[in-house]
C-alpha cells in the first residue's frame, strides 16, 4: 500500500506532553523567551538568509510592545541597504477566487526557475473577537516545504486596505534575507484593496468567470489599478465562460485612460489547480518590469511610494502618541462615560481631547 500523503498540519508524529516535558524544562523555555533579544546576531543571521531569524525579526517589528520599538528600528535600518532588490507583486481577488492555490502554484513555478520567493499572506481579522486563523501555510502544503520559499501569515488587525500594519517593513526584511520575489496576498474583500497597490511593483487581480455580474468589468477602483487580470479556474466546463470573460475584460480595460507607466494591462487565463497558464503570467510580469525599467517608471514609482509611506508613518506615530499619552487615556475614559449618558457628542468629545493634547 502506498504511503498516504501527509497534511501540512502533521509532518511528524507527535508525542504526548507528559513524555517530553517537565516543570524545569517549561521554566527554562519561558526564561529563554524572556531573554533580551540580541539584535546584532539577529541581523547577521537574517542577512545570511536564516529563515528563523527572518521570522523573529518580523515578529519583532509587528510587536506593539513599546520596548521592542527601538530594536525593530535598528533591524530595519541595518536591513535597508540590502533591500530594494526584489520584484514586489500584489495579488488580490474576492474570496473563493483561488488566491492560495494560485500563489502556491505560481510560487512553485518561480522556485523551479531559480527564484527565492517570500509570501506575505494577510489574514482577515474578526472585528468582534479580534482573532485570525492564520491558516495560509496549511493551504499551501507544497510551497511551505520548498527550501526556496518563505510564507508568513499575518493578521490584518484594524488596518484598512487589505494589508497588515507592518507589511511594508516586512517586505524590506524579506529582501534583506535574499528573496528576489515578494508576493503579498491581500485579505480579498474586493473593491477596497488599495493600500497594497502603494507597496508593490506589479498588481495582479484574480477574477472568476460566470460570477453573474458583468458590470464588474467596467467598474473603476480596483480593476483600474490592476496591471494584469488573470481569470482563474479556466478549465473544464468553465473554460468557455472564461474565454468570453477575457474578451469582456479586454474591452473594459481599453475604456480607461492610459497609465502613467505606459503599460497596457493584459488579461490572461489560468488554472492554478491544473498548473495551466502560470508561466504566461510570469512572462507578463517580466515584460512589465522590463518596460517600466526602460522608461524609468519603475524607480519613479518606488520613490513616490516611499514619500507616501513617509506620510503614513507620521500619521501612525501621531496616532500612537496621542492614545498613549496618560492624560489623554484618563480624559478619553471620562468622555466615553459622558457619551453613554448623552452629556456630550462624539464630535465635541473629539474636539475636547484634541485641544487637551495640543
Amino acid at each position: 500500500m502506498s504511503k498516504s500523503k501527509k497534511s501540512a498540519l502533521e509532518e511528524k508524529k507527535g508525542v504526548s506532553i507528559s513524555e517530553i516535558t517537565s516543570k524545569s524544562s517549561i521554566d527554562a523555555f519561558k526564561n529563554k523567551r524572556k531573554a533580551d533579544i540580541d539584535t546584532s546576531n539577529l541581523i547577521e543571521s537574517l542577512l545570511n538568509k536564516d529563515i528563523t531569524a527572518l521570522s523573529r525579526a518580523i515578529t519583532l517589528i509587528e510587536s506593539k510592545n513599546p520596548q521592542h520599538k527601538e530594536k525593530a528600528t535598528n533591524i530595519l535600518q541595518a536591513c535597508l541597504p540590502h533591500a530594494n532588490n526584489s520584484i514586489r507583486i500584489g495579488i488580490t481577488g474576492v474570496p473563493g477566487v483561488g488566491k492560495s492555490t494560485f500563489i502556491e502554484t505560481f510560487g512553485k513555478h518561480l522556485t523551479a526557475i531559480g527564484k527565492r520567493v517570500a509570501v506575505l499572506a494577510i489574514d482577515p481579522s474578526s472585528t468582534i473577537t479580534k482573532g485570525s486563523i492564520l491558516g495560509d501555510k496549511t493551504r499551501m502544503e507544497e510551497l511551505v516545504k520548498d527550501e526556496n520559499a518563505f510564507i508568513r501569515p499575518s493578521a490584518s488587525g484594524d488596518s484598512l486596505g487589505g494589508v497588515a500594519r507592518k507589511t511594508r517593513e516586512s517586505i524590506i526584511l524579506c529582501e534583506a534575507a535574499g528573496f528576489d520575489v515578494i508576493i503579498i496576498e491581500t485579505v480579498g474583500v474586493g473593491q477596497s484593496e488599495t493600500t497594497v497597490h502603494s507597496m508593490v511593483d506589479f498588481f495582479l487581480l484574480l477574477k472568476l468567470a460566470g460570477a453573474g455580474d458583468e458590470l464588474q468589468g467596467i467598474k473603476r477602483g480596483i480593476i483600474e489599478m490592476a496591471d494584469a487580470i488573470a481569470i482563474n479556474k479556466a478549465d473544464g466546463d468553465n473554460l468557455k465562460r472564461a474565454k468570453l470573460a477575457k474578451v469582456e475584460f479586454n474591452r473594459a480595460l481599453h475604456l480607461y485612460p492610459a497609465k502613467s507607466s505606459n503599460w497596457q494591462p493584459q488579461v490572461t487565463l489560468c488554472s492554478a489547480l491544473k498548473n495551466e497558464g502560470i508561466d504566461a503570467i510570469w512572462d507578463i510580469i517580466s515584460e512589465y518590469i522590463k518596460t517600466t525599467t526602460n522608461n524609468n517608471y519603475f524607480n519613479t514609482n518606488r520613490n513616490e511610494q516611499n514619500k507616501y509611506w513617509l506620510i503614513q508613518t507620521i500619521e501612525e506615530q501621531l496616532k500612537s502618541n496621542f492614545f498613549n499619552t496618560p492624560k489623554i487615556k484618563k480624559a478619553l475614559k471620562n468622555q466615553l462615560e459622558l457619551l453613554e449618558t448623552n452629556q456630550t457628542t462624539p464630535f465635541a468629545a473629539a474636539e475636547y481631547l484634541l485641544k487637551l493634547y495640543s
